[in-house]
C-alpha cells in the first residue's frame, strides 16, 4: 500500500534503494575506512533507521566473492541479543560493491560513548561487560564457532536510553578448516600475542581483545597509545609487555579481572567462565549466568569462521 511520499526535511538525500525496494539509503556517512562506508539508511517497511554497509570488492576474485557471500548468509541468521543483526546483504555487479543492511546504534561506539560520558561508574562498566562476554559465548559456541578476530570498542555499538550494547563488523568472514594467525587481521593493540604470532589459535584471542576493551572502557584510553606507530605495537604485544594505561587502573579488582583476560592463551578462561567471575556479581536475577549455557567444545580444534579486520563504523 503506497501512502504517497514526504520530502526529507533535514540536508540529507536518500540516494538509492537495495533491489527489493525496502531500504533506502542517505548520503550521511556513520563512518568507514579505506574499503567500507557506512551510511544512515531507512526501513520504509518497519519504518525504523538501520545502517547500509558498502564494502568494495573490485579487487577480490570470483572464488573470494562465493566465499564472502556463503559467510555473509551464515552471519545474516545469527541471532542473539547482544550481537548486531544482520538484516540483508547483496552484491551489486555493476559498483563492485557487497552491500550490507544491519540494526543501528545511535549512540555510537562504547569508544566514542565512553569518551563523551567520563564518569561513568563501575556498576555501567560491569553491566557492558556482562553484555559483550554473553555475545562473545554466542559466537564461540555457535556450530561451527566463529571468532571475531578483531574486537574493540570501536566495534562494540551502545543504546544510550538502555544501556545496551552489542558487537558488531562482524562481516567479510573466512571460513577456515585450521585458523591462523595472518598478521594483517585485527587490529594490533587489541590482538593477543597468540593471534599475532602463531600459525594456530582459537576463539580465546577474543577473550584478549575483550580484556584490552575493558582497559579502554575504565581508562577511556586506547591501549598501548604510548607508542608511535604499528610497529611498535607489535613489537610490545608479541613481548608480552602489557600496556602503560595498565598502570593506571587504580581499582586492584579491575585491574585483577582485567589482567586474567591477558595472560597466555594457555592459561586464559573463557568467555562462560569469565561471566562466573566474583567481579560481575549481581544482585540482578536477569543478569546471572544461566547455568544452561554450554562451554566450548575443547576449544575448538575443528571447523571455525574467522573474521578479518573490519573497519569501524
Amino acid at each position: 500500500m503506497d501512502l504517497g511520499s514526504c520530502e526529507n526535511s533535514d540536508d540529507h538525500q536518500f540516494l538509492e534503494k537495495d533491489p527489493t525496494g525496502r531500504f533506502v539509503r542517505s548520503d550521511e556517512i556513520l563512518g568507514g575506512g579505506v574499503v567500507k562506508t557506512a551510511y544512515r539508511a531507512f526501513d520504509e517497511v518497519d519504518g525504523v533507521e538501520v545502517a547500509w554497509k558498502q564494502v568494495n570488492v573490485e579487487h577480490v576474485s570470483p572464488k573470494q566473492l562465493e566465499r564472502l557471500t556463503t559467510e555473509a548468509r551464515l552471519l545474516k541468521s545469527l541471532k542473539d541479543k547482544n550481537i548486531i543483526k544482520i538484516y540483508d546483504f547483496w552484491i551489486d555487479d555493476e559498483k563492485k560493491t557487497l552491500n550490507m543492511i544491519t540494526e543501528i546504534f545511535v549512540s555510537g561506539s562504547l569508544s566514542q560513548y565512553c569518551k563523551k560520558h567520563k564518569g561513568v561508574n563501575a556498576k555501567a562498566v560491569k553491566n557492558w561487560a556482562r553484555q559483550i562476554l554473553r555475545g562473545l559465548h554466542y559466537l564461540h559456541t555457535h556450530e561451527p564457532p566463529i571468532i571475531h578476530g578483531d574486537l574493540r570498542c570501536d566495534n562494540i555499538f551502545v543504546n544510550g536510553n538502555n544501556g545496551e550494547v552489542k558487537i558488531g563488523d562482524l562481516g567479510l568472514a573466512i571460513v577456515m578448516q585450521r585458523p591462523t594467525g595472518l598478521c594483517d587481521l585485527g587490529t594490533p593493540a587489541y590482538m593477543a600475542p597468540d593471534q599475532l604470532c602463531e600459525e594456530e589459535y582459537n576463539e580465546l584471542v577474543d577473550v584478549y581483545s575483550f580484556g584490552m576493551c575493558m582497559l579502554e572502557m575504565v581508562t577511556r584510553e586506547y591501549p598501548c597509545c604510548e607508542c608511535k606507530n604499528p610497529g611498535q605495537i607489535y613489537k610490545k604485544v608479541i613481548s608480552g609487555v602489557k600496556p602503560a594505561s595498565l598502570d593506571k587502573v587504580n581499582d586492584p579488582q579491575v585491574k585483577q579481572f582485567i589482567e586474567k583476560c591477558l595472560v597466555p592463551a594457555s592459561l586464559r578462561l573463557s568467555a562462560i567462565e569469565l561471566l562466573k567471575d566474583p567481579f560481575l556479581a549481581t544482585e540482578n536475577s536477569k543478569d546471572t549466568v544461566s547455568s544452561s549455557m554450554k562451554l566450548p567444545n575443547n576449544l575448538m580444534p575443528k571447523q571455525v569462521i574467522s573474521l578479518p579486520l573490519a573497519e569501524s563504523h
